[in-house]
């Protein structure tokens, strides 16, 4: 196989390698870190020198499990950094838990003196959970982003694929990752390094901080019909305090009855039911997310009462919301 060419990286930039910082927490998703590891090492390939030097640690400074099972041998505990280092936190399974006492002072600790810090996939809670996204654009996966805003109001949170928020970044998970490398790679050297480095990915589309990390609704659902599109994004953003069926038709410019049969032709369901689908979802990722009360959860997907929150949640899940919430909470203490 014929090797790819050496890129030259931009003159005048010979400086020590910039190092990152990997802290991985218990259950982190190793999809995120890897994306991000390889990225950094394709570039020091590509540039026929090292450009990018990294480290692991975490909390014990032993080893740590990514959700996947693998076991990580750390390089250090969460010992004092150079200011000059980036810290990325990855972040994965039950965040909440893995976001410790200990992590969350070595992070405000690292913060008080001046270190550019990010949060890749669920780690974006660690950092709102430390306070360093107060007043501060952020991202995080799309499953966590309810649970996210019921307890970070205080962030304005976003559905980009990344945000660099001044020495804060966070990034929505997955291959995310990448994006954010190739634009650092691409500020720190040059853009043709950073597409020299896509193509060694076989990542044929680069993402920017403006992109959405959700597929449309139309490519979600499958069908392309503009009306039940505009629809369903309504529903999308209207799960606290529900719109009737007849109001979504009108919004649209159609009856009910010719909504109905809309979503009945593309759905296979009422507009009601998908609708409720849609809230019990939401609910659902509450609970297993965050500590609500089962009563705050019902009221966050717009149940008038507990009662016939848990009536909806048991046809649908085939159990209440308070042995959802248990078994959750079993699973994760094995």
């Amino acid at each position: 196989m014929q090797m790819s060419r050496q890129v030259s990286h931009a003159p005048g930039n010979e400086a020590k390698p910039r190092r990152f910082v990997f802290v991985l927490l218990e259950n982190f998703t190793m999809l995120c870190f890897s994306c991000a590891l390889e990225s950094l090492r394709i570039a020091n390939r590509m540039a026929g020198k090292q450009l990018y030097d990294w480290t692991l640690i975490g909390e014990g400074g032993e080893e740590v499990r990514c959700s996947a099972g693998t076991g990580f041998r750390l390089d250090a505990g969460l010992e004092e950094m150079s200011r000059d280092d980036t810290i990325l936190i990855c972040g994965g399974i039950d965040v909440q838990a893995a976001s410790t006492k200990k992590v969350l002072n070595w992070i405000r600790r690292e913060a008080r003196r001046g270190a550019t810090i990010g949060g890749l996939c669920t780690a974006g809670y660690t950092l709102a959970k430390a306070g360093l996204l107060d007043g501060k654009k952020a991202t995080i996966h799309w499953e966590n982003q309810d649970s996210f805003t019921e307890e970070f109001d205080e962030v304005e949170l976003t559905k980009s694929v990344f945000v660099v928020d001044g020495n804060r970044i966070t990034t929505a998970g997955g291959t995310a990752s990448i994006d954010l490398m190739l634009k650092i790679i691409a500020e720190d050297h040059s853009e043709e390094l950073a597409n020299s480095v896509a193509d060694q990915l076989i990542y044929t589309s680069i993402r920017t901080d403006q992109d959405t990390q959700r597929l449309s609704v139309p490519t979600r659902i499958g069908v392309r019909h503009p009306k039940l599109s505009q629809v369903i994004q309504m529903m999308e953003q209207n799960i606290e305090e529900p719109i009737s069926p007849s109001i979504l038709a009108k919004d649209v410019g159609m009856s009910t009855r010719q909504l109905e049969r809309l979503f009945r032709r593309y759905l296979n369901r009422s507009p009601k039911r998908y609708y409720m689908e849609l809230r019990l979802q939401k609910a659902r990722n509450l609970l297993m997310q965050t500590d609500m009360s089962v009563i705050n959860v019902a009221l966050a997907c717009g149940f008038a009462s507990p009662s016939h929150f848990s009536k909806c949640y048991r046809a649908h899940y085939d159990t209440t919301p308070y042995r959802e919430r248990g078994s959750h909470a079993a699973r994760l203490s094995i």
